[in-house]
């Protein structure tokens, strides 16, 4: 199965490109750019993906983001996400980038948009995939801080499609953003958020109606809103799932419990992604695996959820 899944033409929809960095690859611009990591080993770096929670996960993920400091490693980072994709059929991606994960410990803007917009003009022209890119606002700072990171995006407004929210999302509501979203939206943008993964349903209905969202990232606890889900079914608005992730980070215990094919069933259109594969355990193509081994997801639901994937896709 896991050869017919991989084979399977997929998009990917929610991927943070730092948390595609792989130990090894975080170990070697460690040693390039001469910077002291809290691990010895690849190993230690593995043990120390144990998290209980998201903020435990963003705690690790932001220090481990410190090695990236030049276009090249920003190019090396997406072009071996790129990569895997190429090996597991993901013919489409809209990865997310987080500018003040850098920008607030001196990198300058371009640094990090140029690199990776030369990896995925590179991925487009040498392996025919397609993309585009996402730049989302940390939501555990200020909506001050997201109006001056949107208004050092602009010069490169053609690099990117669309703005999106991510970080710890308990505390930190939709609404919180509600000025700098339709600013963006003035710009022509896009826009996605985080919403309904360890926040309640209450932040989907704020991103739907104060964001003015075009696609909802995890979503899943929409399913404990009968109303939402009906309004989400009715209006066709995509949920990019993490099945991984949400079990990594105790959304649920155990895959077993995940509702991702109810949801299908249901008429969700709901998607399959890997959120931060280096972190949770699997590309795309484990996921899907994932839910062939723990929910029996059928070759039927599979191909309707790749389908969903090229049909929720933005840009």
């Amino acid at each position: 199965m896991y050869n017919w899944l991989n084979d399977l033409p997929k998009a990917e929809l929610h991927l943070h490109l730092e948390g595609s960095l792989e130990p090894d690859l975080m170990f070697e611009l460690a040693q390039r750019n001469n910077i002291q990591l809290p691990w010895n080993s690849v190993d230690e770096v593995r043990s120390a993906y144990n998290f209980n929670n998201l903020q435990e996960f963003l705690d690790i993920y932001y220090q481990g983001a410190n090695v990236l400091q030049t276009e090249q490693d920003f190019y090396d980072l997406t072009m071996a996400y790129l990569k895997k994709c190429e090996e597991q059929n993901v013919l489409h991606v809209e990865p997310f980038f987080d500018p003040q994960t850098h920008t607030d410990r001196g990198i300058p803007f371009e640094v990090p948009m140029r690199g990776i917009s030369e990896a995925l003009a590179d991925a487009r022209d040498l392996m025919g995939i397609s993309s585009g890119l996402i730049l989302c606002f940390l939501r555990h700072l200020s909506e001050e801080q997201a109006f001056a990171t949107l208004e050092q995006a602009m010069p490169f407004r053609d690099q990117f499609f669309a703005v999106g929210l991510d970080s710890s999302e308990m505390g930190h509501p939709p609404v919180k953003f509600a000025n700098v979203f339709a600013k963006a939206r003035s710009e022509g943008l896009l826009a996605v958020a985080h919403a309904g993964e360890e926040g309640p349903p209450e932040y989907v209905w704020q991103a739907l109606d104060v964001l003015k969202v075009d696609r909802i990232d995890h979503g899943v606890r929409a399913w404990e809103d009968q109303k939402l889900v009906q309004r989400l079914i009715d209006e066709q608005i995509a949920l990019t799932v993490c099945p991984l992730s949400n079990t990594k980070l105790k959304v649920y215990e155990h895959m077993s419990e995940h509702p991702i094919l109810q949801m299908l069933e249901q008429g969700l259109l709901v998607t399959v992604n890997s959120d931060d594969p280096s972190y949770f355990g699997g590309y795309v193509t484990e996921n899907y695996m994932a839910l062939h081994e723990h929910l029996g997801m059928t070759k039927e639901q599979a191909e309707q959820l790749a389908a969903n994937s090229f049909k929720a896709r933005l840009a």
